[in-house]
């Protein structure tokens, strides 16, 4: 976690190291189950493709999101008063200031992204700057710089490589490996563009649930350290339902237009609880709202 004086969350920090530990391991065995079954070779190429996704990402992450969300930084003169809520709160949290950038859509949410503080971006959107009083507001940011601090967006943009080289090499293995995996036995038994997919079917299920388990305990994570930071759990709350009960009510082609960035919001971008919200990234909003009535409820009694 980096130096501020946001409240230190040693569980997201042995998370976040269990979660690359595993994953690590599990693109491993994604390189070795490849090489075994089709020659080292293409498991070489498995491997630097997979290193590629995971330096292009880690280096790339901040334009990705931004591009996504159809977002641009903002300076000072543009947007003044949201430029002077982040400064605030980065004097109160001790913490260098990100830069600050805003999407065009009527889609109420926020979110941070960039592979260290110092290249962070923390970004807004319009619908919820019209929708949101200024202290609900503070209470998103300091999520927001919380999700920073706390560098918990570097370490889900890595970790999920892992999961997106197994998908690619899942399509490929679909159509005999485009060519190069061939359709030879593997020793007699299974073809090898069979034991290719199994593999990378495996390994893509299993990264996916770890970096869904791992996102929503970050949510809540951020959700702590940012109503502590401003002491006010219930504006933050409101925020909360505000936001997802207008999410309710947007077009379903709007939605779909920051789905991309889905996952880095501080809400997702889904309608209603169905089967999709089992798969969320994010805790439920019933989950969020009594952990923030707890802390208010821990800020309330009386000091004796």
């Amino acid at each position: 976690m980096a130096r501020s004086r946001f409240v230190g969350d040693a569980g997201l920090t042995a998370r976040m190291t269990l979660a690359m530990l595993l994953l690590g391991g599990l693109f491993v065995v994604l390189v070795v189950g490849v090489a075994l079954a089709v020659g080292g070779a293409i498991g070489v190429v498995v491997g630097v493709i997979g290193i590629g996704i995971a330096v292009y990402q880690w280096s790339k992450s901040d334009k990705v999101a931004m591009q996504a969300m159809r977002a641009r930084e903002v300076t000072p003169e543009e947007a003044p008063e949201l430029h002077g809520m982040i400064d605030r709160l980065c004097a109160l949290a001790d913490m260098p200031k990100p830069r600050v950038g805003v999407a065009d859509t009527d889609v109420p949410n926020a979110f941070a992204t960039g592979r260290s503080p110092d290249r962070a971006v923390v970004c807004v959107t319009t619908g919820i700057l019209q929708r949101l009083t200024v202290e609900e507001l503070e209470g998103v940011l300091a999520h927001e710089l919380a999700h920073v601090a706390h560098r918990d967006v570097l370490v889900m943009t890595v970790a999920s490589s892992a999961g997106i080289a197994a998908g690619l090499i899942t399509q490929g293995a679909q159509y005999g490996g485009l060519g190069l995996v061939g359709r030879r036995n593997n020793g007699g038994g299974a073809p090898a563009w069979l034991v290719v997919l199994v593999v990378s079917l495996v390994v893509y299920a299993v990264s996916f649930l770890l970096l869904r388990l791992l996102s929503r305990y970050r949510e809540l994570s951020a959700d702590r350290a940012g109503a502590q930071l401003t002491l006010k759990p219930a504006a933050l709350a409101s925020a909360l339902q505000k936001i997802t009960g207008e999410i309710n009510q947007i077009p379903d082609r709007d939605l779909r237009q920051v789905s991309a960035a889905s996952a880095l919001c501080i809400a997702p971008a889904l309608k209603g609880v169905g089967l999709r919200t089992l798969t969320s990234t994010h805790p439920s909003l019933e989950q969020r709202l009594e952990q923030l009535a707890r802390i208010q409820a821990e800020l309330d009694r009386p000091q004796g």
